[in-house]
């Protein structure tokens, strides 16, 4: 897209959370940061207590972001559910899906503004963090950057590994990362962005999935419907911040991997069970 049109162009931030708050706080200091501020935040919470609610009331006074909080019971891993409340929630034509343990670096949203295309999601990655390196960063080495620097991050238990070179691209060199990478450009729940006209085409995500791959899977129905991927793993940076998943089921994942290839193998574009729910019950008056 051309400059002129990113200047004028409004995204929506759609962030996933689950009873993490600290992380979440880091989180929101990354987007206090962005260099691109045409965009509202909307917190996907997965039935969080009232801590979490405490915070995003603390950081819309504290930063001034213009954040949404879309909330529901807590009834086990229903990030698909909520992600789709958030969707029918958002006033931007253009969703940017990312994390509540994803620091973006200041860059980050203008990423995803400039090289949105129409006829293309984006699919970017996350460079994940140890535990005791996630807990060191302040919300002063978030403002000024620090914590992206690499020096900074192994000085706090950052390992060395190839992997680190997607902090140290300059903006040619991520490009050419980008175009080069053998990594299969994929959905990324963390790190991704479409047309909100697209998400609603494919009705969603797939709410009869839990975790393992459900952003993957909604990121086929894309491609069957035509939306080509397009990588920005390399210049769509965010940290990782270190967690335990206690939800995480082998057997679900395996489950979710046969739906998904069922998906590819027969071309289909809308899930029965996404967006369109929430639509008719609105229509009908309920709350979402």
């Amino acid at each position: 897209m051309t400059q002129s049109i990113v200047n004028h162009m409004k995204l929506s931030v759609i962030i996933s959370t689950y009873n993490s708050p600290d992380w979440l706080e880091k989180v929101l200091w990354g987007y206090s940061a962005q260099t691109y501020k045409y965009f509202d935040i909307i917190i996907a919470d997965d039935g969080s207590t009232e801590e979490t609610r405490h915070l995003i009331e603390r950081m819309q006074k504290t930063t001034g972001l213009t954040i949404q909080h879309i909330w529901h019971e807590d009834q086990g891993f229903q990030k698909c559910r909520i992600l789709n409340k958030a969707v029918l929630a958002s006033s931007a034509d253009y969703l940017v899906f990312t994390d509540g343990d994803c620091i973006p670096r200041a860059d980050f949203l203008n990423v995803h503004a400039t090289e949105a295309s129409p006829g293309y999601y984006l699919s970017g990655g996350y460079h994940k963090l140890p535990l005791i390196t996630s807990n060191a960063i302040t919300q002063d080495d978030i403002l000024s950057g620090r914590c992206f620097e690499l020096s900074w991050l192994k000085k706090h238990g950052l390992l060395s590994s190839y992997k680190n070179s997607k902090l140290t691209a300059n903006h040619w060199q991520a490009r050419i990362l980008n175009k080069i990478t053998p990594t299969r450009c994929r959905f990324k729940g963390s790190n991704g962005s479409a047309w909100k006209k697209d998400v609603l085409a494919v009705n969603g995500f797939d709410e009869t999935m839990a975790y393992g791959g459900e952003d993957r899977e909604f990121g086929v129905r894309l491609a069957n419907l035509g939306i080509k991927p397009k990588h920005v793993r390399y210049n769509a940076i965010v940290i990782h911040l270190d967690h335990a998943r206690s939800y995480v089921d082998t057997n679900i994942i395996a489950a979710n991997k046969r739906h998904r290839l069922h998906v590819d193998k027969h071309g289909i574009t809308r899930t029965p069970h996404g967006i369109a729910e929430h639509t008719q019950l609105i229509e009908k008056g309920n709350p979402l």
